[in-house]
């Protein structure tokens, strides 16, 4: 009894769309390989993954690059090839202006650099300064109120534990104290005895 047929669609479960991927994508390329030994084709095959990951497999002993430019003799179609340096130019530019940007407004806080600054401009800088002041006692005044209440509660502790400690020792006295008790008669007795000696 032969499989049924598979309905050819986008799997939504990320997990079995991986394994799918990994396990037909070994087999296209096992079939690849095949196809140009026995053939005797000259392949070039490039997968690329939802993640940006490339897998390749070409012809040996040819390399991805011969298999390209034949592509292109083949159909007259050219690959440009885009200059990045003037990306990068820009992107150097842009992170220069963003630079100067960050110099001047820490000279600004710092009460540097403000001849050329208008009236609106000095009033900005000044609010948000306040603003920063503010946050900064805020944050002390919340570290004050841990500090103490940290303070406070090794204060506690340590009184509960000086009561623990002297607990037993008012244990041991009050079951001693019957004790003295007894022993108060024989103690006066030896102190009247010691005052008034017996004749012999």
């Amino acid at each position: 009894m032969g499989r049924g047929k598979i309905e050819i669609k986008r799997i939504q479960n990320t997990t079995t769309r991986q394994v799918t991927f990994s396990k037909r994508r070994a087999g296209l390329v096992k079939k690849t390989h095949e196809l140009s030994v026995l053939c005797d084709a000259q392949i070039g095959l490039i997968i690329f993954s939802t993640t940006g990951k490339m897998f390749q497999y070409c012809t040996e002993p040819f390399r991805m690059e011969q298999i390209i430019e034949r592509y292109q003799r083949a159909t007259g179609a050219r690959i440009s090839e885009h200059d990045t340096r003037e990306d990068l130019f820009s992107e150097m530019a842009m992170l220069r202006q963003e630079t100067l940007r960050l110099e001047l407004g820490i000279q600004r806080y710092i009460g540097e650099g403000m001849n050329s600054l208008q009236y609106e401009e000095l009033s900005k800088i000044e609010q948000e300064l306040e603003n920063s002041i503010t946050k900064v006692r805020n944050r002390k005044e919340r570290i004050m109120e841990e500090e103490n209440g940290n303070l406070s509660h090794w204060e506690h502790r340590a009184v509960l534990e000086f009561e623990k400690a002297a607990k037993p020792v008012e244990q041991q006295m009050m079951e001693f104290h019957p004790y003295l008790q007894l022993a108060q008669p024989n103690i006066q007795d030896s102190l009247r005895d010691h005052h008034h000696p017996q004749p012999w």
